[in-house]
């Protein structure tokens, strides 16, 4: 099959063309650069509507972002320099590349480099923007650097860090159960081994003493009574069960590798031949014993299934030869592809007096073992008056049963946080409501930045004039009045009595749309002008007095005084 080319709009290990994709991040693009607009234009409303020219390739790079982060970031960041309307478009992209990259110096790397594209684009542009612009321009560069680039890219940094150290936390405690697991397994199998060590040297000890004393008194009595020597001869049998039953159960309870009763598993362990060793064994014994098999042998089936089949018909024979000696017994072995069916019966005993009471303990433990298996066994009398068991064993049991010969089923610990895992939607909606909440924030963060360097590069206004009024301090009134000695040579002669109580009075000039030149009799010179009232007409000057006792105002006179007015020289007479 031949190999797809690699898309441009998808992630390295992404699989699709990410095309539609592509599209819609294009369309969020425009979104992106119209907003940036917005926020732009709000701070300083110079911004030319030539720019949106750059928006073509901002886009471009925008759609590729993810296959080349790099080269995408920085060109951004250099058309951001120049258009800082691409400012959302930037954080964006500055947060896809930082959490992409895994090499920490890398993201140092491509952070300074972007930053640095940024200040000198924006410097470089600003330069033909005369005084003013060479001072605002670095300030919105650095703007854009700390808000669209660090920003972003530091929470993509730490993003991308947590992406990948979750899986490897994930593992980390996965195994970390399967270890405790493991240990609390492996503590149960010693102390089973123990319990099984203690009880073979013990109660072992005593059964072999009690069957050695027997065996003794049986040899005693070979000639004297054949009654007692009978009764010698049944407590040395007994003890023997009772020590090949301790053996079993020591069996139950030792490690599943290694079997401490007489029956240790090897390699052949529940195969055809083992079965029909245990059938001629017992036909040796005295008791008729029919095999019937069928099927493959099961020489390749797990250890645990020829246990189970071993145990099956090896249980089944001792409880014939304890509760129905000489009785009839086939035992029928079926192996299909998925299950082996074993059936062991037996017929009525001819000597009822020879059957024993058994506790029926063995029947539990080999029930336990097949169902560990995820196999059924049934028992019971047949209508014939003998006694049936069958057992249906899985051919592959479940890999996780295999203490199923220590009779302890444990269910597999779930993957931590397995339970509570959000679906694929849940995750896109709390991505996309994280992402528009950081894009607001970035929105917020550059347009507070624009407005501090629209404010620190606004021309400060004069300050509003004051009207003056009697009983003002002479620094309230601040610049607006200020003595004009032409004025001050006019009103001389012309002007009312001061006040008694003025120490000082100026005469300022009393702004005014309409002025008349003066002549040069006035203190002025032919070509300088002064205001003048219209409603008092032309030839007089209107003068305002300000007279202060200290540095309060005490008194405000107007009066007018009669001028002389001359032709400018430009005009005609």
């Amino acid at each position: 099959m031949p190999r797809l080319p690699r898309s441009p709009f998808t992630a390295p290990g992404e699989q699709g063309r990410g095309v539609w994709r592509a599209l819609a991040e294009v369309a969020g693009g425009v979104l992106l650069i119209s907003l940036g607009q917005v926020v732009v234009s709000s701070a300083d409303e110079q911004l030319p509507l030539s720019q949106y020219a750059l928006s073509v390739p901002v886009l471009g790079l925008f759609a590729v972002r993810r296959r080349y982060p790099v080269v995408s970031l920085l060109g951004i960041a250099a058309l951001a320099g120049a258009q800082p309307a691409a400012g959302l478009p930037a954080a964006v992209t500055a947060y896809t590349a930082t959490r992409q990259l895994t090499a920490p110096r890398h993201r140092t790397a491509l952070l300074l480099a972007s930053t640095l594209l940024v200040l000198l684009t924006s410097t470089a542009l600003a330069a033909f923007a005369g005084s003013e612009g060479q001072t605002s321009g670095p300030a919105v560069g650095a703007v854009l650097a700390a808000t669209a680039l660090l920003v972003p890219g530091l929470v993509g940094t730490s993003v991308g860090q947590q992406d990948r150290l979750m899986p490897a936390l994930r593992e980390r405690a996965a195994a970390a159960e399967e270890a405790r697991r493991l240990a609390e397994s492996e503590s149960r199998m010693q102390e089973r081994s123990r319990i099984a060590a203690e009880m073979h040297d013990l109660v072992g000890h005593r059964l072999s003493l009690i069957s050695l004393h027997a065996g003794g008194l049986e040899m005693a009595l070979r000639d004297e009574s054949a009654e007692m020597r009978d009764e010698a001869a049944l407590v040395r049998r007994a003890t023997g069960d009772a020590m090949q039953e301790l053996r079993e159960v020591l069996g139950v309870l030792g490690p599943l590798g290694r079997d401490t009763g007489t029956g240790a598993l090897t390699d052949t362990t529940g195969t055809r031949s083992d079965i029909e060793a245990l059938a001629e064994e017992s036909r040796s014994g005295g008791i008729p014993v029919e095999l019937t098999w069928e099927g493959a042998d099961l020489d390749d089936r797990p250890a645990q299934v020829r246990r189970a089949v071993h145990r099956v018909v090896r249980e089944s024979l001792t409880n014939v030869h304890r509760h129905a000696a000489g009785a009839h017994v086939t035992i029928n072995v079926t192996h299909t592809g998925d299950r082996v069916e074993v059936l062991v019966r037996n017929g009525r005993a001819p000597l009822q007096g020879a059957a024993q009471q058994g506790s029926g303990r063995g029947l539990v433990g080999l029930r336990e073992r097949v169902s560990l298996l995820g196999g059924e066994l049934e028992s019971g009398p047949t209508p014939a008056g003998g006694f049936a068991v069958t057992a249906h064993i899985p051919a592959q049991p479940d890999p996780h049963a295999g203490t199923a010969g220590s009779g302890d089923a444990r269910p597999e610990p779930a993957e931590p946080g397995a339970e509570r895992a959000p679906s694929g939607v849940q995750r896109r909606v709390v991505g996309a409501l994280t992402g528009l909440l950081g894009l607001t924030g970035v929105s917020v963060m550059i347009l507070f930045g624009l407005f501090l360097v629209s404010e620190a590069n606004r021309t400060p206004q004069a300050a509003e004039e004051v009207e003056p009024r009697i009983g003002m301090h002479r620094e309230e009134l601040g610049p607006s009045l200020w003595d004009d000695t032409g004025v001050r040579a006019a009103a001389t002669g012309h002007e009312p009595a001061r006040p008694e109580s003025a120490t000082e009075c100026i005469y300022p000039m009393v702004p005014s749309e309409d002025f008349l030149p003066l002549s040069e009799g006035a203190g002025m010179g032919p070509m300088e002008y002064a205001p003048f009232d219209a409603q008092e007409g032309p030839g007089q000057l209107r003068i305002t007095r300000y007279c202060f006792h200290g540095d309060e105002l005490t008194a405000i006179d107007r009066f007018n005084v009669p001028v002389v007015s001359q032709t400018p020289s430009w005009e005609s007479p």
